[in-house]
């Protein structure tokens, strides 16, 4: 699947674990117990593959100084504000938004499938994540060693997804457009 974006990989793997979740039997309470197995050792998985990330985050500790301007709120009609920070403070900020995001998925599936009986999305959630943390930009960066550069360049483009058209666009860190939030008087707080 090297080529199709990972949008529709998603939706392909989705399609076709729906259809071979139709001919799990899930009344069975060993088949039940092993796709519940299954759903934790792929949070574990990813629990520990963000836990790395973080501590070669903290070990590099890159306080290289990074400016963007963030985007202004979707409807309003302000500009975006000037953000100073440094590598190693915006990394930590967005594994930091990987565990939550994480939490928060384990949370409505676990509503999902204790309260409300649903079984069908263990399967799926057990490796859509998984796929997720693999694609992502500082698992790219911190755990494949790849350059950041390019689309792995910080601040990180936000990703398409369904939502894509909703949000107000990506931050932007050219020189250009920093210097115009600089002398608008913008932000410029350093995050540390």
């Amino acid at each position: 699947m090297a080529g199709l974006s990972p949008q529709v990989t998603n939706i392909i793997i989705i399609l076709g674990m729906m259809q071979v979740s139709k001919r799990i039997p899930f009344e069975d309470p060993d088949v039940l117990n092993m796709v519940r197995a299954l759903y934790i050792v792929s949070n574990l998985l990813i629990a520990g593959i963000y836990i790395y990330v973080q501590l070669q985050i903290n070990k590099k500790k890159d306080l290289t100084t990074l400016k963007y301007v963030e985007p202004a709120p979707m409807g309003s009609s302000e500009e975006g504000k000037l953000v100073t920070t440094t590598v190693h403070a915006y990394d930590s900020q967005q594994i930091k938004n990987s565990f939550r995001s994480q939490l928060m998925g384990i949370g409505m599936m676990g509503f999902m499938h204790l309260y409300m009986k649903y079984t069908n999305p263990l399967l799926i959630q057990s490796i859509i994540p998984f796929k997720g943390a693999l694609e992502s930009n500082l698992v790219k960066i911190h755990l494949f060693g790849q350059p950041a550069s390019g689309d792995l360049k910080r601040p990180f483009k936000q990703s398409a997804g369904l939502m894509g058209g909703l949000q107000s666009g990506p931050a932007q860190s050219d020189k250009k457009a920093v210097e115009a939030a600089e002398r608008a008087g913008r932000g410029g707080v350093k995050d540390e």
